[in-house]
C-alpha cells in the first residue's frame, strides 16, 4: 500500500479529508521551498505537491505561470526538484507528489525518470499533458518503481473514458473542477458539485478523488468535501502569498501557515 493510499485511508477513518498543497519548486528560490513546505505542513497540509517549473505550462493560469518564470530564473532544474522533494519527504514525513509536463520526463527517459523519482522517495507523479491512451510505457515504468500515477479527469471527460482513466490511476484521481487553467476563483460552481458526484460513481471503493483548479478558500473546500470528494488541491492561493511576500520571508511563512490552517479546518466533515 502506497503512502498516498495510507494517508487517504487514515484521514477517512478520522472523519477527515485531505488537503493537498501545491507550490512551484524554486519559487522564489530553491532554498526556500523546504521552508515553504514546512509552513504548509504545520498549517495542516496532508500531502505536498511540487511543481516542476516549465517554460510552457499550458494547464496553468497567470499565477503559476509567473511562479514558473521566477523559479526558472532562480536556476531550478527537474533534478533539483527531485532532491528538494526527497528532503521534504524525509524531514516532514508527508507524502510528496510532483507535477511535471511530459517534456522533462521524455528528455530524462521514462525509465530513468522513475528510477530517480523512486530514489528520492517521491510518492506520485502528475503529468497534465500526457493522455492515458499514450501512457503505457510511462505506467509500466512507474509500476516497476512503485510510484503512483495520478491522472486527471475534466468536466468534458466522457463516462467511457473516465472508466479507462480510473483503471490507470493510483494514489488519487485529480479532478479538474472547471474548464480552463489553474487560478484562484471566487466561487465553486454548481457544475463542480455535480461533476464530483458523477465521478464518485466511478472512483468509490477504487481510488480517492481530489479536486483542484480554482480551490482557494475554506468555503470552496467545504463545499467540495460535502459533495463527497476525498480531498482538495490548493495551489494558486498559496502561490499568491509567495509572490506577494517574497521580499519578507518570515511574513510569507506565517501567512502560508495561517492560510493552510483555515483551509484544513474546512476539510473536516
Amino acid at each position: 500500500m502506497s503512502d498516498l493510499t495510507k494517508v487517504f485511508q487514515r484521514l477517512k477513518a478520522q472523519g477527515d479529508r485531505a488537503l493537498i498543497g501545491y507550490v512551484t519548486t524554486g519559487d522564489p528560490e530553491p532554498r526556500l521551498t523546504p521552508r515553504i513546505a514546512e509552513a504548509l505542513v504545520k498549517g495542516g497540509v496532508d500531502i505536498i505537491e511540487l511543481g516542476v517549473p516549465f517554460s510552457d505550462p499550458i494547464a496553468d493560469g497567470p499565477t503559476i505561470q509567473a511562479a514558473s518564470v521566477r523559479a526558472l530564473q532562480a536556476g531550478t532544474t527537474p533534478k533539483m526538484v527531485l532532491r528538494i522533494a526527497g528532503e521534504i519527504k524525509r524531514k516532514r514525513g508527508v507524502p510528496v507528489v510532483i507535477l511535471t509536463y511530459f517534456n522533462p520526463v521524455f528528455r530524462m527517459g521514462v525509465d530513468n525518470f522513475f528510477r530517480l523519482v523512486k530514489s528520492f522517495g517521491v510518492d506520485g507523479v502528475v503529468v497534465p499533458d500526457l493522455p492515458v491512451e499514450e501512457a503505457k510505457a510511462y505506467r509500466e515504468a512507474a509500476e516497476t518503481c512503485g510510484v503512483d500515477t495520478i491522472f486527471l479527469a475534466a468536466p468534458s471527460t466522457s463516462n467511457e473514458r473516465l472508466c479507462r482513466i480510473v483503471a490507470c490511476t493510483s494514489g488519487f484521481l485529480y479532478v479538474v473542477s472547471h474548464f480552463g487553467v489553474t487560478g484562484a476563483r471566487e466561487t465553486v460552481e454548481d457544475s463542480t458539485v455535480q461533476l464530483v458526484k458523477r465521478v464518485l460513481a466511478f472512483t468509490s471503493g477504487r481510488v480517492p478523488l481530489a479536486v483542484g483548479f480554482g480551490v482557494s478558500k475554506p468555503a470552496h473546500a467545504k463545499r467540495i468535501i460535502e459533495a463527497g470528494a476525498d480531498g482538495v488541491i490548493v495551489g494558486s492561493a498559496f502561490v499568491n502569498i509567495i509572490q506577494k511576500r517574497q521580499g519578507d520571508v518570515g511574513r510569507m511563512l506565517e501567512e502560508l501557515e495561517v492560510a493552510a490552517r483555515k483551509l484544513k479546518s474546512a476539510t473536516r466533515r
